[in-house]
């Protein structure tokens, strides 16, 4: 689903027009962007968490030329899905 369609659904699904829809919808990206770069995790029950997660500094190689290179920590943002998501997704007909 793009975010178009994205948006297109929340505005069926709620009533607002699709310019308020757009609105919220990128008001609530920008919340969470934001909370994961200062180092907070989103949590939203029924529905899943997002949080930024510490990848370690390693070594790795380049495949076309074989040569190693180090590659520094950084933090990542991770989705976990909540089990009720989960859940709605399995027991749905595909």
């Amino acid at each position: 689903m793009t975010k178009a369609k994205l948006i297109d659904a929340l505005s069926n699904k709620t009533g607002l027009t699709k310019k308020e829809s757009q609105v919220v919808l990128e008001g609530f990206c920008e919340t969470v962007v934001e909370a994961l770069t200062q180092g907070e995790s989103v949590e939203i029950r029924g529905f899943g968490s997002f949080r930024p997660q510490l990848r370690p500094a390693r070594t790795a190689r380049n495949p076309s030329t074989g040569a190693t290179i180090q590659v520094p920590a950084r933090r990542v943002p991770v989705f976990k899905a909540s089990k009720e998501l989960k859940d709605r997704v399995k027991d749905s007909t595909p």
